[in-house]
């Protein structure tokens, strides 16, 4: 009797960890209609990279902000500047240290709704190890069965010690980062 009230738990709640997850299966990045920009200075010069590899987990309802939750992760060796050379530096320990740090996080506190498909999500991004909180503005646009999140993301390299030793001299490369993202999503309830 008791072996049989604890399978009947265990199966309970392996069917309600299977129902979970297929909700959050039904919201999903599509990747080939996504990007992730970065614009960084050096000596002036505005150098423009992407990221060809990150991923999402959404549970997003606009009607239930408060248990809405979003995760994003992005690898780091798979930024590039469109330079071998530059390209070949980045994954090197006074940048993004990819052996020790292969991904980046954002990992969502809460969202608040602006209005007009405008939100912000808090949350806390981490980058080499270094955690910071910070503010992301995100506007959402439906067309048909897919949801587009726009946003911007200022951030200062140095807080995530990105670009170190020598590469810490703001006069050669800024601080300030302007990280850009269009992520498609499938599932988002109507907004």
């Amino acid at each position: 009797m008791h072996l049989s009230s604890s399978l009947s738990r265990i199966l309970l709640g392996a069917a309600l960890t299977l129902g979970a997850q297929a909700v959050l299966a039904q919201q999903a990045l599509v990747p080939a209609q996504s990007e992730v920009q970065f614009t960084a200075r050096q000596m002036g010069v505005p150098l423009e990279g992407h990221f060809t590899k990150f991923n999402a987990q959404v549970a997003f309802d606009p009607a239930k902000l408060a248990t809405s939750k979003i995760t994003f992760t992005v690898d780091t060796g798979s930024a590039t500047l469109g330079s071998r050379e530059t390209d070949a530096e980045l994954p090197k320990p006074a940048w993004f240290n990819v052996p020790k740090f292969p991904q980046a996080q954002f990992e969502s506190s809460s969202i608040k709704a602006l209005g007009g498909g405008k939100f912000e999500v808090a949350g806390k991004l981490t980058i080499k190890g270094n955690a910071q909180n910070v503010v992301v503005p995100v506007a959402l646009a439906q067309s048909g069965a897919t949801t587009t999140a726009t946003g911007t993301l200022p951030i200062k390299r140095l807080a995530f010690k990105i670009g170190e030793n020598e590469w810490a001299d703001t006069s050669m490369v800024a601080d300030d980062v302007t990280v850009k993202f269009k992520l498609a999503l499938t599932g988002v309830p109507k907004l």
